[in-house]
């Protein structure tokens, strides 16, 4: 098996124009087919939230989606509501365990979540990428037509709805009839935390199996940059000047308490 590209960068500039260094030959256009995920740890994989509880996925999935509804203070009579990708999309944005992984458009927004827990600074990061243009030809037919016919990237919540269907049991009964593959979409634009964060979702149709293994099949759209523990500091400083900071990651009080918090730390206190 092929392995995927690994690149370790020496420095801002190495990092910087290796991740913005694809171009669509098609258009002459500056504009990547990755999207970007940060991770403080480069140790870590492509785990789900929902397969870090140690549970099988597939058994406790409906349960949660279940309660998550029943509890959430919202209407769910509301159109923009009653559909099941805006609800798990939802419950990804506030922490629930999910099979969705968090990718974003942005790969200096992918370096603010590798670089914005101070306490993480001694060891290597890791930026993952994958070519999710690429991979729409490894969709099931089903999708694979309504997606390319209109020249689409990825799909949106109410394309999946109409594609897949709007239960978990539409959902298995699709992945039982299709091979597993990786399936990315734009999340709705519940808040400007998304829409800062250029964020993107992709899930497994079996959420019991592993994207990273699944990935690895398909090395030809798989990156990881490997940012080491002594260039995080400067990565974080220069974000910090390109006003890549949680004031923009995540708008309102939070957000600039989290900026402040970080902003006044003593460089020297930081307690890994």
């Amino acid at each position: 098996m092929v392995d995927f590209e690994i690149f370790e960068p020496k420095n801002w500039l190495e990092l910087q124009a290796f991740l913005f260094k694809e171009k669509d030959e098609k258009i002459d256009r500056f504009r990547s087919p990755y999207a970007y995920r940060g991770v403080y740890n480069a140790h870590f994989g492509l785990e789900t939230s929902l397969q870090r509880l140690g549970r099988i996925p597939s058994k406790v999935e409906g349960t949660m989606i279940r309660n998550f509804k029943k509890y959430s203070p919202i209407n769910t009579l509301i159109d923009d509501y009653n559909n099941l990708w805006n609800w798990i999309s939802l419950g990804q944005h506030h922490g629930l365990p999910t099979r969705l992984i968090d990718w974003t458009h942005s790969p200096n927004v992918a370096l603010h979540f590798l670089t914005e827990d101070m306490s993480t600074y001694h060891m290597d990061g890791a930026i993952w990428m994958v070519n999710y243009v690429a991979l729409r030809e490894y969709l099931p037919e089903e999708l694979k037509t309504p997606i390319l016919s209109k020249d689409m990237f990825y799909f949106s919540s109410m394309e999946l709805k109409q594609n897949i269907g709007n239960t978990l049991e539409e959902l298995y009964d699709f992945s039982s009839r299709n091979k597993n593959t990786m399936i990315f979409f734009e999340p709705p634009s519940l808040d400007d935390r998304i829409i800062n964060q250029f964020a993107l979702f992709s899930f497994m149709l079996d959420p019991d199996s592993s994207p990273l293994e699944w990935l690895k099949i398909h090395p030809q759209y798989l990156k990881k940059v490997i940012i080491p523990a002594e260039l995080k500091w400067e990565i974080r400083d220069k974000l910090d000047q390109a006003n890549i900071t949680e004031r923009i990651i995540y708008p309102g009080l939070e957000g600039i308490s989290r900026w402040l918090k970080r902003w006044y730390s003593d460089k020297n206190n930081i307690n890994p």
